[in-house]
């Protein structure tokens, strides 16, 4: 079995789900590098012996440095129907993230109001309603700590770009190895230490409800907090 096979979360005939690693792309960009989406065309169309194109559709993606859960469409049927289930935020989005600091407050709701620059590809983030800046929510919670860092669980209410990374840093919990938003120092891999851990939604096609869990990165701070979490 290869690798790319190794960390498939879920397969059927309507979706294939992807314990995507960091640094890898979901999709192809200006870098030319190979994205998820292409090598798993390769893959469907080796391992099932398809004599055509293979169709697969993205209906959203993570950051690059960014790890785990990434959801493929296997038909346009799919595709259609997983793209409005994001449209509607009709899906549970559960991000681990492993931050420098503490947050002053075990748990909580942070509301704030985003705008991406695009020529730094980074968001920034207002307190107050400011024009041309889209409202942005998420709850997070506290879940275990180490020595030196500490694991926040991150549940979103909506999807701005750099959502999540922005808004920990706003608060001053910087993401470990974002050195985009203030880390003190890289991640040896150039990850930063962000974990689309769980998707909770129901099946676009057979309607029944999946919850799938995307396992850390294989890195001793990650299994740490995996283990505390257990």
């Amino acid at each position: 079995m290869s690798d790319l096979e190794h960390r498939i979360i879920y397969e059927d005939n309507h979706l294939i789900v992807i314990n995507k690693r960091s640094g890898e792309l979901v999709q192809g960009d200006k870098t030319g590098d190979t994205p998820l989406l292409e090598s798993l065309k390769d893959l469907i169309k080796a391992r099932d012996k398809k004599p055509g194109a293979v169709f697969l559709g993205a209906p959203h993606r993570i950051d690059r440095p960014v790890s785990g859960i990434v959801i493929f469409a296997k038909t346009s049927k799919a595709l259609s129907r997983m793209s409005d289930i994001f449209r509607r935020k009709a899906i549970q989005k559960t991000y681990w993230a492993i931050t420098e600091k503490a947050p002053t407050k075990p748990q909580g709701r942070l509301i704030g109001w985003m705008k991406k620059n695009e020529k730094q590809n980074k968001s920034y983030v207002k307190q107050e309603e400011t024009s041309g800046y889209k409202e942005a929510v998420l709850n997070y919670s506290l879940k275990a700590s180490s020595e030196r860092y500490h694991l926040i669980e991150v549940n979103l209410e909506t999807g701005r770009h750099h959502q999540i990374r922005a808004q920990l840093a706003d608060m001053g919990c910087i993401i470990k190895g974002d050195l985009k938003y203030g880390a003190s120092r890289s991640n040896p891999d150039a990850s930063i230490s962000l974990h689309a851990r769980l998707s909770k939604f129901e099946h676009p096609v057979k309607k029944e409800l999946l919850e799938l869990t995307a396992p850390c990165p294989d890195d001793k701070l990650w299994s740490f907090f995996e283990e505390q979490l257990a």
